[in-house]
Formats: structure tokens, C-alpha cells, sequence
């Protein structure tokens, strides 16, 4: 009779034992889904601030790249400009010769 009281104790431990391993591992699988859910919000945050400094990045090289053109312009503009009032000046002087030829 001692030896069926041993066995059923020994059931008894090992059902106690098989419990307390679910209970701590259900805590363990809780905290592990916590952690995991933390880092994917750090992930998806640190990715979220990567996107918006690219994209602020792209955008300050458009602008910058827009200014140099609009620069470029403006100086090919202004020898445009040059060339035409030296090419019209030269013109005058004709014009105003041939126009005193024909007066006098």
C-alpha cells in the first residue's frame, strides 16, 4: 500500500510540476510577445525617421539643384542680353550713318 501511496504522490508532483511549467511558460510566451511588440514599434519608428530624412534630403538636393539652374539661366540670360545690346548698338552706329548720308 506504501508503494501506491508513493505512486500517486509522484503523480501527483509531476501533474504540479507539468502546471507550474505551463503557467511559467505562458508568462515566458506573454513576455516575449510584449518585447517582440516594443521592438517592432522601435523598428517601424527608426524606419519611419529614415523615410522622412531621405525624403528631406531629396528634396533639399532638388532645391539646390533647381537653384544652381536657375542661376545657370540667369547668367546665360544676362550674356544673352549682352550680346544682343552690343550687336544693337552696333546696328545704331550703321543705321545712324546711313541715315546722315541720306539726309545730307
Amino acid at each position: 500500500m506504501a508503494e501506491i501511496s508513493d505512486a500517486i504522490a509522484m503523480i501527483k508532483k509531476a501533474e504540479s510540476d507539468a502546471e507550474q511549467l505551463i503557467a511559467d511558460s505562458e508568462v515566458k510566451s506573454k513576455d516575449l510577445i510584449a518585447e517582440s511588440k516594443v521592438k517592432a514599434e522601435e523598428i517601424i519608428s527608426m524606419a519611419k525617421l529614415q523615410a522622412e530624412d531621405e525624403a528631406n534630403d531629396t528634396v533639399f538636393d532638388a532645391e539646390d539643384k533647381a537653384k544652381k539652374e536657375a542661376q545657370s539661366i540667369a547668367e546665360q540670360s544676362k550674356l544673352d542680353v549682352k550680346s544682343i545690346k552690343d550687336k544693337s548698338m552696333a546696328n545704331v552706329d550703321e543705321a545712324a550713318s546711313i541715315i546722315v548720308k541720306n539726309i545730307l
